[in-house]
């Protein structure tokens, strides 16, 4: 069932995606969210999400609601660090709001390195799609294709700046607890990256959040589930918008 027309031309949805992730990553989801203003914004501009976040407050509108996924979420954060007043709403998707550890650091460039020689397309099926979904999805054909899709289309140098913002990352859990906009914090139940404890420490570092949990879900719960995301996010987009129009 399609959703009524939400009206947003004033408060633009923006949409940050992850790691190997461009804007087929959202195409489900805003069909069923039925909004009128959406962005979706690729990380590539910066080998930090200090620097991404610079960069995309320069050219973002002067208020926006902003849904971050994975490291997107990450830099999202970092946005809402910088920049709380410009922030309408904030809903985290699959995240992990803490500081990367410094022995990862090894192992994602190795990460990218195996990716270039390998084909991104490949390597990722080789060696996260049985991390990215729920047991339930790993056999959705469409869905495998699609992550596979999304990582060829990467290219290597983007991948390896997308490598460089999750090593670098800052634990931003102290901005949560004074942003005053509507937050919103979403997980698949089953997500082994970004784990249900990671949504807690998010979920707990916020002043008022609301915290849905996604069953027989993933990582990827935004494509396994695109209905139930948009069901979960529209009363967090009416929210925020009713704040904007009477604050």
């Amino acid at each position: 069932m399609t959703p009524l027309f939400t009206d947003n031309s004033d408060l633009p949805l923006v949409l940050i995606g992850g790691t190997l992730c461009n804007a087929r990553l959202w195409q489900p989801l805003i069909a069923h969210l039925n909004v009128s203003s959406v962005v979706c914004l690729t990380l590539s501009c910066g080998e930090s999400a200090t620097m991404c976040a610079r960069r995309l407050l320069a050219v973002l509108p002067p208020r926006f609601m902003l849904v971050g996924f994975s490291l997107g979420a990450i830099v999202a954060l970092q946005i809402a660090a910088d920049a709380p007043a410009r922030l309408a709403g904030l809903a985290l998707l699959s995240v992990n709001p803490l500081a990367d550890r410094p022995e990862n650091a090894g192992s994602r460039r190795a990460a990218v390195r195996a990716a270039e020689a390998q084909g991104h397309a490949g390597w990722l099926s080789a060696t996260l799609w049985h991390q990215y979904v729920a047991h339930a999805s790993l056999g959705n054909r469409r869905l495998h294709d699609l992550l596979c899709r999304m990582a060829q289309e990467t290219p290597t140098e983007t991948f390896s700046r997308q490598a460089e913002i999750a090593i670098s990352r800052r634990d931003n859990r102290r901005a949560l607890g004074i942003l005053t906009c509507p937050v919103m914090i979403i997980n698949g139940a089953e997500d082994a990256i970004c784990t249900p404890e990671h949504h807690w420490l998010a979920a707990t570092g916020a002043a008022n959040p609301a915290w849905i949990t996604l069953e027989a879900t993933g990582h990827f719960f935004v494509l396994e589930a695109a209905e139930r995301t948009a069901d979960v996010l529209h009363p967090w987009i009416k929210e925020s918008l009713n704040a904007h129009q009477h604050p």
